[in-house]
């Protein structure tokens, strides 16, 4: 019996354990803790090249716009890459925002939806934050897998979690075309219509 009972506490203890773990990949719940050992990239380790061989988009041009009350802050955040940056605050839109990450299972279930918002329209530009991430290698091949060609920057350092008030992801932001934030979706989109919608009430279309 004693054998019985050690294998019954240790799968207690496993399943605990993996339930623990998926806490973090609920929509807005939270940052979430990254698996300690993703599978091995077998990219190159040039990230730039990764990201061009993959067609992911350059990063548009940084703005000195001022700053607008109401709107992104003022942070410059590297392109998924290295290779260049950008101030966020001078961004204007229509543009959506989506905060994501590879290791993030909703992140990973909206992508795409997000893939095919961007690729069916082009009024409103969508700009893709690989966020609390630290391989950005992992980032460009899911990119890719999905189809999410459009820019991304990087913070890995989640400099974004105070000044946008992120208490999960993904989580995804609305800019209209004088910089403001008129709308913010914690959580994850479940179809392309659940996002046709969110942005059209978010501009008032």
């Amino acid at each position: 019996m004693s054998g019985v009972r050690r294998a019954l506490a240790t799968g207690v203890v496993a399943l605990a354990a993996l339930l623990a773990g998926c806490a973090g990949f609920l929509p807005g719940v939270g940052e979430g803790s990254t698996p300690s050992a993703p599978t091995p990239s077998s990219r190159p380790t040039d990230l730039v090249a990764a990201r061009k061989a993959a067609g992911i988009a350059d990063c548009p041009a940084s703005s000195e716009a001022p700053a607008v009350p109401g709107g992104l802050p003022d942070l410059v955040l590297d392109c998924l890459g290295g290779d260049t940056s950008l101030r966020l605050a001078g961004l204007r839109g229509p543009m959506l925002i989506n905060l994501w990450a590879q290791w993030c299972e909703p992140c990973r279930a909206e992508a795409g939806h997000l893939s095919a918002f961007a690729s069916t329209q082009q009024q409103v530009a969508v700009l893709g934050i690989d966020y609390s991430d630290p391989q950005p290698e992992l980032a460009i091949e899911f990119a890719e897998l999905t189809s999410m060609t459009y820019p991304h920057l990087v913070d890995e350092e989640h400099r974004l979690r105070g000044p946008l008030g992120v208490t999960g992801i993904p989580y995804t932001l609305l800019i209209d075309a004088d910089g403001l934030v008129v709308a913010r979706h914690p959580g994850q989109f479940v179809s392309l219509e659940n996002i046709q919608q969110w942005v059209a009430e978010g501009l008032g279309e």
